[in-house]
């Protein structure tokens, strides 16, 4: 089970902004093939990082606010907040074992 938390535009505040830890968000799109790829790693992230982490999922079509607003120029995407500051921004597929040597640098 994934402890990944899916959200809107009208949830970014709430769930990224004034989360208590940081917050991976993963932007993506259902047509993107390279998001199906790096999904499963946003899964494992959510479940191995639940301590210090909190991972949400934003469809960016449905969701143009939060895109326009935090420079979503390309999917799969991923913006490490904590608090309101993004600390780590990063667009295109990443693997896995990158995406936790970049998690580690900034937790």
């Amino acid at each position: 089970m994934s402890s990944v938390f899916v959200i809107s535009d009208d949830e970014f505040e709430t769930q990224v902004l004034n989360a208590e830890k940081p917050v991976l968000a993963y932007f993506w799109a259902p047509w993107c093939g390279p998001c199906k790829l790096v999904s499963p790693s946003m899964d494992w992230i959510a479940l191995e990082y639940s301590d210090r982490l909190k991972v949400v999922k934003m469809e960016i079509d449905p969701n143009p606010i939060s895109v326009k607003l935090y420079k979503v120029e390309g999917v799969p995407a991923i913006r490490l907040f904590k608090g309101s500051e993004i600390v780590l921004a990063h667009e295109g597929a990443i693997t896995k074992q990158k995406l936790i040597s970049l998690l580690d640098e900034h937790l």
